[in-house]
């Protein structure tokens, strides 16, 4: 345990976080989603629902400001538009913590390759199906 530091964020996922750079992605996917098969390295979190994960690596990780979109979600099938409750709560969530960021939309297709392409990818046990969210990591700018 670490002083303000979520516990969700377990060792592996904290040192995945830090290892990344400016621009690396991080894919959040839900329990259903094919993460074995499409991880280049795969941090399991097991037992725990997407937003309480993605409320935690917000805490610590700074979305890239460089570039117009750093925050993708999955999509209902080919429905960009349609929001399932699980896009409401990434939104609301992202909002919570980057209030100035879109969270864009992206249809399958374009979608996996994107997930395929991260640094990592974080399996969570979230139930709701499309439950899955891309982070795109910015800089901490010197004080």
């Amino acid at each position: 345990m670490l002083k303000g530091i979520d516990p969700i964020l377990s060792p592996e996922l904290l040192s995945a976080l830090r290892a990344m750079g400016h621009g690396d992605e991080i894919a959040l996917v839900d329990g259903n989603y094919p993460g074995q098969e499409h991880a280049r390295r795969l941090v399991r979190l097991d037992g725990h629902h997407l937003i309480p994960v993605l409320d935690a690596i917000l805490s610590v990780l700074p979305i890239d400001d460089f570039v117009p979109e750093a925050i993708f979600r999955a999509t209902v099938k080919q429905d960009r538009d349609a929001l399932d409750p699980v896009h409401r709560d990434i939104i609301e969530c992202c909002r919570k913590h980057e209030p100035a960021q879109p969270v864009v939309p992206l249809v399958g297709a374009d979608f996996y390759p994107r997930v395929k392409a991260t640094h990592t990818v974080v399996q969570t046990s979230e139930p709701r199906l499309y439950g899955n969210v891309i982070l795109r990591k910015g800089v901490i700018y010197p004080h």
